[in-house]
């Protein structure tokens, strides 16, 4: 009866009977969850409920212990969310079918696509392994994720098997390398299988041109991932969604709401194009103790043989909360933000969106640009200010070098908390801690 009762309750969200939080759904959701404590089976947690508030100041609720999402009779109502908040983000990626799970990370979500792509491509290495299929070869871009030389470590590709793509000096991927890069490969006899392209760089926020890097994906058969941790959420702005143009033409994405949507961590999804049940073929094992074939209900609901974990967190319930208390146009407040620039402080280049990367330049430093030891002597600007915003405990900034430039800021601004006043403040202070240097 009470999985009945969720099941139609859902059924209201899937539909978009309930188009915002209410008193009354929400003391219903409330009621089911305290519920579940009457479930006994395999490993279960419960909800606790506690005073802390979440980015959702009016629903009290905090989300200690809670279900493992792997079959639909445990956790009927995560099931059903997660359903529905998948089907959302594929649409707004511009994908009217498609699959998808919430993963661990970024991290997780781009070896996920790596996997899936290489099952895709050779499904027989599932079953007979490495050394019935040929040497692979995965191309990215100079100033993609970390992640894409962990995957192919991870999944026994080979770091040297990661061929890196030339960028402009934007930081997005330069096509005409891309093709370059194909061929070298092949002539080295490896079989391209895996494009990674990025939406949203970790240093300079840069964008690739993915409508071109799909044409050269589809043209040599190869499948094309795009690593929008950081950059998907732009989908939510009218102004900024041009930057992610042709993103639905990729076979697979990452977006991470956690990052620029700021949904509590960790809020991971890897979203697919695919409609053949890919992502489940790749990578289920069948456990009968759990995905018993002869369940009173639909077997498709049973969601955990896609996960290569077992137990997995309810991460859907953090952005659907959010996106229920403040909406669409809540969610896109946070992603346009206006930037201005400041005379004194020199850009590493044109910010594309909200990663301003920029040298301070100290008084000290101003007009010898041509100076032989000047390159030295600005490398260790940004070090010191660090240090000495750090002790201070004023705020916080990163620093890094970057093909072959010196140390620069790299400032991210994504709170929409953040006024005028705050950015002042920020230019202000690292004036203050620079200007002696």
């Amino acid at each position: 009866m009470f999985l009945s009762a969720v099941n139609e309750y859902f059924q209201g969200f899937r539909n978009n009977k309930y188009n915002k939080i209410t008193t009354k759904n929400k003391k219903q959701f409330t009621i089911f969850l305290a519920g579940l404590r009457l479930l006994y089976n395999t490993v279960y947690h419960w909800l606790m409920a506690s005073s802390h508030s979440s980015q959702c100041s009016h629903i009290q609720i905090n989300p200690v212990q809670i279900t493992c999402r792997y079959t639909y009779e445990v956790a009927p109502v995560f099931v059903l969310m997660e359903d529905v908040v998948l089907r959302k983000l594929r649409s707004l990626v511009g994908w009217s079918e498609g699959d998808g799970i919430f993963c661990p990370g970024g991290s997780v979500s781009n070896m996920y696509a790596m996997n899936v792509a290489r099952y895709w491509a050779f499904p027989q290495v599932k079953t007979q392994g490495l050394w019935t299929v040929p040497r692979l070869a995965v191309f990215t871009s100079q100033e993609s994720h970390y992640s894409m030389k962990k995957s192919a470590a991870f999944l026994g590709i080979g770091t040297e098997n990661v061929y890196h793509v030339k960028v402009d000096e934007s930081g997005r991927m330069i096509p005409e390398d891309l093709e370059a890069k194909i061929v070298h490969a092949k002539s080295q006899g490896a079989v391209p299988f895996f494009v990674n392209a990025t939406a949203g760089t970790t240093v300079q926020g840069a964008f690739d041109p993915l409508d071109r890097i799909a044409d050269i994906s589809e043209r040599n058969g190869i499948w094309m991932h795009v690593d929008a941790a950081w950059g998907g959420s732009v989908v939510f702005s009218k102004k900024h969604k041009h930057l992610i143009a042709g993103m639905e033409r990729a076979n697979s994405c990452t977006w991470n709401p956690h990052k620029m949507l700021m949904a509590g961590l960790q809020c991971s999804v890897f979203l697919m194009r695919d409609t053949t049940n890919l992502l489940m073929h790749c990578h289920c094992a069948n456990a009968t103790y759990l995905f018993q074939q002869d369940k009173f209900y639909d077997m498709s609901l049973d969601t955990g043989d896609k996960s290569i974990q077992c137990g997995r967190k309810v991460d859907c319930l953090k952005l659907w909360l959010m996106w229920k208390a403040i909406g669409a146009q809540g969610l896109a407040n946070r992603v346009d933000i206006e930037l201005k620039k400041r005379e004194g402080f020199q850009v590493v280049s044109e910010p594309q969106f909200v990663n301003v990367c920029f040298w301070f330049i100290p008084p000290s430093l101003r007009g010898k640009e041509n100076s032989p030891d000047y390159q030295e002597k600005l490398a260790k600007v940004a070090p010191v200010i660090k240090e000495r915003m750090v002790k201070k405990g004023s705020m916080m900034v990163g620093y890094q070098p970057l093909d072959g430039r010196v140390n620069f800021f790299r400032m991210v601004i994504l709170s929409p908390q953040l006024n005028h006043s705050d950015l002042d403040f920020f230019l202000d202070e690292v004036e203050r801690l620079g200007n002696d240097l």
